[in-house]
């Protein structure tokens, strides 16, 4: 068991450009999981851009990235980053999700996902936004 927690940064159509500077800056392994490959495309001209993105080096640097799609609002420099919470446990993913979505906004429920046997997002009444998932031990 155990968590990660992890910067999640959001961009529009430069997630892999942003991932692979990082991953030239902190070295490490990129993995890149596009729209197309989680069978989730919300536009066909979105499909091959990053909806779940991660570097991660052997000296503990990582970063997670994704492409915010056309149908969300977005804008450069506004709500540019989630905290992303990451484990190995469903059991307790699930539970800081019960007690982290009390009285906050639900953006996604949490549920199997594409790339995640786990995934939820939630917007606390802090206003911070919040992923939680479970990693797969692949990746």
């Amino acid at each position: 068991m155990g968590i990660s927690t992890v910067a999640h940064i959001n961009l529009r159509g430069t997630a892999r450009e942003a991932l692979e500077f990082y991953r030239t800056v902190f070295g490490g392994d990129l993995v890149a999981v596009t729209y197309a490959d989680a069978h989730s495309v919300p536009s066909p001209d979105e499909a091959d851009q990053i909806m779940w993105g991660q570097v991660t080096s052997p000296e503990g640097f990582q970063i997670m990235a994704y492409d915010v799609p056309s149908s969300r609002p977005w804008s450069a420099g506004d709500s540019p980053f989630f905290v992303s919470v990451r484990g190995s446990d469903a059991d307790e993913i699930t539970g800081y999700w019960k007690r982290l979505s009390e009285g906050s906004a639900v953006v996604v429920e949490l549920g199997p996902a594409g790339w995640a046997p786990l995934y939820g997002m939630v917007t606390d009444r802090f206003g911070v936004t919040w992923v939680l998932d479970v990693a797969i031990n692949d990746r």
